[in-house]
């Protein structure tokens, strides 16, 4: 990592009541450029890649069959995502799971960005629950838990030589993290301090758990499309003590969180607002809406705010890559670290037992598992940047 300098910012806030000016002055530390250049960071979840194999998934490229991680190495890729789950149902991302992905990752080239989720299953800002083994302990208790568990998980993927190279704190914590003590959806003052506290021991188990070397550290929200959802997050937890972390993570689903116009506007305020590296941590886009699936997510052109210039085909699924990369680019200040496209492979697997399919028009793979043009996202920047 590079440009380590801290930078000092005053928020001032005045408050008019009954006649009296009150000020209020926030001091925030950030940095004066970027950690890293801009798009090094290209590549995707991949977590579903053994439940995919071992319903007899096959991907191909170029006319070969290959595991994932070769295929997105081959096109450029450097980074895979793994998410991890305290006590998951069988088979679904487990930590086994991910110290098995890893060693894989590692021998492609790859690097790991560690996705704690920090509950038994999917947290999102609609659900994220505390795992049940550490339920009914107090917040001291937990954010200890907390810290010991992020340790853990860290040390041990570093001593089968395949260390991580960011780790992402919870996932799509808008809402906070291992509710009811980490929630903060009344916006009260001490709901975010009890979420800066268990965020802020995640980030020191995971500094720990590298025994000195480098790590980034993200966090992550689900409102890439929404610059005042993103800010309300970050401005609150900021002022609750969270400092100390190098990376925003958004999620930009477009049928979910708006136009390409919204994502450009959120991470470009984002970058100037908060002086950190800027991530898409999660992102799709269909390549078709023939024949959709019972439980596809996207089935409609309605449903894309961009579809008369990114239309779901191939090649348009292609072309929304490409504007991403367009709009990481012109991140003010070079801090359009990258992006990590959303299960690329995903093909098969239900998000739960039981639950049809969700979102195989949204892969990077046609329903054969033959790799489609979107797979040239992956290239690193030419000579402009791009």
């Amino acid at each position: 990592m590079r440009g380590s300098a801290a930078r000092v910012i005053h928020i001032v806030s005045l408050i008019v009541a009954a006649g009296t000016v009150a000020v209020t002055v926030t001091v925030l530390t950030g940095r004066d450029r970027p950690s890293r250049e801009v798009l090094s960071v290209r590549g995707a979840d991949i977590s579903f890649t053994l439940q995919e194999e071992a319903a007899g998934t096959g991907l191909s490229d170029g006319g070969r069959r290959l595991p994932i991680e070769r295929i997105l190495a081959a096109h450029g890729a450097n980074y895979v995502r793994l998410r991890v789950w305290v006590d998951p149902p069988a088979g679904y991302s487990g930590e086994q799971s991910v110290l098995t992905l890893a060693r894989r990752a590692t021998d492609a080239g790859l690097k790991i960005v560690l996705n704690p989720h920090y509950s038994d299953f999917w947290a999102d800002p609609h659900s994220q629950e505390i795992p049940v083994a550490w339920r009914g302990a107090d917040l001291v208790t937990t954010a200890a838990k907390v810290r010991e568990y992020t340790r853990g998980l860290v040390a041990r993927l570093a001593a089968q030589g395949t260390p991580v190279d960011m780790v992402q704190i919870g996932n799509e914590i808008t809402n906070g993290m291992l509710w009811p003590l980490g929630d903060v959806r009344d916006g009260t003052r001490t709901q975010w301090s009890r979420l800066a506290e268990l965020v802020n021991s995640a980030i020191e188990g995971a500094r720990e758990g590298t025994s000195g070397r480098p790590v980034a550290i993200v966090l992550h929200v689900d409102s890439g499309g929404d610059l005042g959802r993103s800010e309300y997050f970050f401005g609150n937890l900021i002022q609750a003590g969270v400092t100390a972390f190098d990376v925003i993570g958004v999620s930009y689903y477009p049928y979910w969180t708006g136009s390409l116009a919204a994502l450009r506007a959120t991470l470009d305020g984002l970058a100037r607002q908060y002086h950190r590296d800027i991530l898409i941590a999660e992102t799709a886009y269909p390549w078709t809406l023939v024949d959709p699936g019972p439980g596809d997510w996207v089935t409609s052109p309605d449903q894309l705010p961009d579809a008369m210039t990114v239309p779901a085909t191939p090649a348009g699924q292609a072309a929304f890559f490409a504007k991403l990369r367009q709009i990481l680019h012109d991140v003010p200040d070079g801090r359009g670290l990258g992006f990590l496209a959303w299960e690329p492979g995903w093909l098969t697997v239900a998000p739960k037992p039981g639950e049809p399919i969700p979102g195989a028009n949204l892969a990077m793979f046609d329903r054969d598992g033959v790799g489609l043009p979107s797979l040239a996202a992956f290239a690193p920047p030419d000579a402009t940047g791009l």
